[in-house]
């Protein structure tokens, strides 16, 4: 599965883009899309079988499934919003 990733911080997204490079997790920094927003403008793109739970990676502000149509779903502990 696709997710994205938003941080509150700078330094928060490179820590979790170097978790996930080390648990061999496919990841890549990026601009946060126009329709997304975030504090610090910076967000991780990343493949896994499961999205993180936000509450696991304390600067990670969302989460996002990403659609095969490139939509957002916004992950909230087990519930979708879609963007």
């Amino acid at each position: 599965m696709n997710y994205l990733a938003t941080f509150h911080t700078h330094y928060g997204a490179m820590r979790f883009h170097k978790h996930c490079k080390k648990e061999n997790i496919e990841a890549k920094m990026a601009p946060v899309p126009r329709e997304l927003s975030s504090s610090c403008g910076v967000c991780v793109y990343f493949q896994a079988d499961n999205a993180p739970r936000e509450q696991e990676h304390e600067d990670m502000e969302h989460c996002y499934t990403i659609t095969p149509g490139g939509g957002y779903i916004q992950q909230q502990g087990g519930e979708t919003d879609e963007q």
